[in-house]
């Protein structure tokens, strides 16, 4: 981050180091709003001046609401407090000193507050959106019925292969894995195989393992370790623990392709599926409140764009030197 951008936070919101609660100094003379049950008196009671500006306790108790749990633990101990008072004034310090010298006029500097400022205002509108424990089980269910293919989880099947550079090394491989047991292709696949993970501990039948995948073409099964020539190749395996009769060729590579295990497909029951559908819908619902709380201040403030204007900005970078 620039020093400018920096400041401009600074500026903005008092931060502290290591929290995510950035606070404004209130102004001198300002009745500060009630905050964690504080009442009106003691939210104005001020713990610092800087300058002509306060730091109340109002502004301090903000700073640690904001905080995640964690690190509002930080600040039980009477001296860790102290710490986050001298924080927020050194920033206030900073924030005036950068308002002397006009820095709150910078283009930057104005975008990031316009930037805070929308995300004050996005987080009321959210909060104003229905939790997931609050939306209605008749939505729940009419949403589970509309969708159930996407509570249908495929079969999934777990690929293990030796990985060899050449396709001679691995029809040899191969051989040997055909004529072997399911006890050997540990010390085969640890001898043989160039994967990272071949020489890894663990069970010799596990040896090899690149994980799972579902059937070819279901984006819920991609593997990345898994080539789609090997995630097709897998499926071609009637038997668990059977071993393909053919050397796979992908990505430069040669695989011996083993069956580890399959699981079958399973359809999820709507109590199992509830509170993803809930978190989707509360989701969408919060989307849908900010499209519309945007919408209704281009109403208020008329939005025009210029077009032409639009398509003749120059967005390369001006040449060096110039």
């Amino acid at each position: 981050m620039s020093g400018v951008r920096a400041i401009a936070l600074a500026m903005t919101l008092a931060a502290c180091s290591g929290c995510t609660r950035k606070v404004a100094p209130a102004d001198a003379g300002a009745a500060p709003s009630p905050v964690a049950g504080l009442t009106s008196a003691q939210a104005s009671q001020v713990l610092a001046r800087v300058g002509t500006r306060t730091i109340t306790v109002g502004d301090f108790v903000a700073a640690l609401e904001h905080m995640d749990s964690f690190d509002r633990i930080r600040y039980q101990a009477p001296e860790r407090r102290k710490e986050l008072l001298e924080e927020m004034i050194d920033v206030a310090l900073l924030a005036d000193e950068a308002r002397s010298k006009g820095y709150d006029k910078d283009p930057e500097v104005e975008q990031e507050t316009r930037e805070i400022l929308r995300d004050a205002v996005l987080k009321q509108v959210r909060a104003e959106a229905p939790k997931p424990s609050e939306i209605a089980e008749a939505e729940v269910r009419a949403y589970y019925e509309a969708h159930r293919g996407d509570f249908r989880d495929p079969e999934r099947r777990r690929v293990s292969a030796v990985v060899l550079r050449n396709e001679a090394a691995a029809n040899a491989a191969l051989a040997e894995a055909r004529a072997g047991s399911a006890s050997d292709w540990g010390a085969l696949v640890r001898s043989r195989s160039i994967d990272s993970s071949a020489a890894a501990g663990g069970p010799p039948e596990l040896a090899g393992d690149l994980g799972f995948v579902s059937p070819p073409g279901d984006p819920r099964g991609v593997n990345a370790r898994v080539p789609e020539e090997v995630r097709a190749a897998v499926y071609e395996i009637s038997e668990v623990g059977g071993v393909l009769p053919r050397v796979v060729a992908a990505a430069g590579k040669f695989y011996v392709v083993r069956l580890q295990s399959k699981t079958p497909p399973h359809d999820r029951s709507l109590d199992d599926a509830a509170r993803m559908i809930r978190v989707k819908l509360a989701q969408e619902k919060m989307h849908a409140r900010e499209e519309e709380f945007v919408a209704g201040l281009e109403k208020q403030y008329p939005v025009t764009i210029d077009e032409s204007a639009l398509r003749d900005v120059k967005t390369e970078p001006a040449e060096a030197g110039k």
